[in-house]
């Protein structure tokens, strides 16, 4: 067995997300949100981490980050899973990290997700933007939102990510699944064909750089319902961060771009349960009358107000979801106060000693 194997094998087997490889260090794994070490592995030196890295790695991909420096691709151990794979060079030497990606594709049920994503789901054009931190959850929350539509429409959906991480089957849709380097060389190209090829979904895994989120709005614009991914933790921070990506001079046409075809914005973080597991909190933005003009004229601090005004209508704020699972008893004060954007919400529920805890 590769030694990398074991090590993801292990991982696997005892419930971890991720693993964290890095020159100079014992092997570790993500559980329930902790780095712990692997048992009985002892620190990995830098040729002994090269042999390891090598032994998994095609070779053009290996060519490439010996080249570049960085590598993201998927790696599947036959009947076990697929895992993201993260090379990078450190100043101690290689590392990498890898993130389990579950083979089932779980149902929006199954995640606990808002009855509201199904509503989305339904849209049949315009941008929705899913965003978080990074290992928020918002791959697995989108390849939910991709099966729902391919379990009951009947659609051309096109997904274009790096690394392509959950593998859908053709339901009552068609999902043509792109992976950049491999079957494209960039985002850019794969959305300028996407065009081309009479979808009626595209999903972009990372909206990184204007060309790509001009592309994506374009595509918005001829009537495709678009999904794409930030990394951001609300909706007005969303907002913001798509125009300015622009030059100053580009953001009017960009702000005009937004304001007719975003469509939804969802923010999503984890938080870690009183049961020691992990449950994701929501804030949700929809469609409504005055979101096109409060963008055009850049009034997004107002959009807050669109939030907490329309409950009714399935959106809700990040701070008010938080509450929400405190008050279920399913988040303890501490981690809602740590996740809140207004703190004074939760500060009164706090152990009486949590202020002094860092002396």
């Amino acid at each position: 067995m590769l030694e990398m194997d074991k090590f993801l094998r292990y991982m696997f087997d005892t419930g971890g997300s991720d693993l964290h490889l890095q020159t100079g260090m014992v092997p570790k794994i993500r559980k329930s949100g902790v780095l712990v070490p692997i048992e009985g592995e002892g620190v990995i030196d830098k040729e002994h981490m090269l042999k390891i890295l090598e032994e998994i790695c095609p070779k053009d991909k290996w060519e490439f980050f010996m080249e570049n420096l960085d590598l993201d691709f998927a790696y599947e151990i036959e009947g076990l899973s697929r895992f993201r794979s993260n090379f990078m060079n450190t100043v101690h030497g290689p590392g990498a990290v890898f993130r389990t990606i579950p083979t089932k594709i779980l149902t929006l049920e199954q995640l606990n997700l808002p009855e509201t994503f199904k509503d989305v789901c339904a849209y049949d054009r315009g941008l929705v933007l899913v965003t978080g931190p990074t290992g928020s959850g918002k791959s697995t929350t989108l390849a939910a939102m991709i099966n729902y539509i391919n379990e009951n429409c009947s659609k051309h959906i096109v997904t274009i990510e790096d690394p392509l991480e959950f593998v859908h089957q053709n339901k009552r849709s068609i999902i043509v699944q792109r992976e950049v380097h491999d079957h494209t060389h960039s985002f850019n190209n794969a959305l300028k064909g996407a065009m081309r090829a009479d979808p009626d979904i595209v999903l972009v895994g990372e909206m990184r750089d204007p060309e790509t989120i001009s592309l994506a709005l374009s595509c918005a614009a001829m009537g495709l319902l678009v999904f794409g991914t930030l990394h951001t933790n609300n909706a007005p921070k969303t907002i913001d961060r798509v125009i300015g990506a622009f030059p100053a001079e580009e953001q009017s046409q960009i702000r005009t771009m937004l304001a007719e075809t975003l469509v939804g914005v969802i923010s999503q973080l984890l938080c870690k349960t009183t049961d020691g597991k992990r449950c994701a909190s929501h804030e949700i933005l929809l469609k409504h009358d005055a979101l096109p003009n409060l963008i055009r004229e850049g009034q997004l601090n107002n959009i807050r107000s669109i939030i907490e005004s329309s409950s009714a209508q399935g959106m809700k704020s990040m701070d008010k979801d938080l509450s929400r699972l405190f008050q279920e008893g399913r988040i303890s004060p501490v981690e809602a106060y740590m996740k809140a954007a207004d703190k004074t919400l939760f500060q009164d529920h706090l152990p009486a000693d949590f202020f002094d805890q860092g002396d």
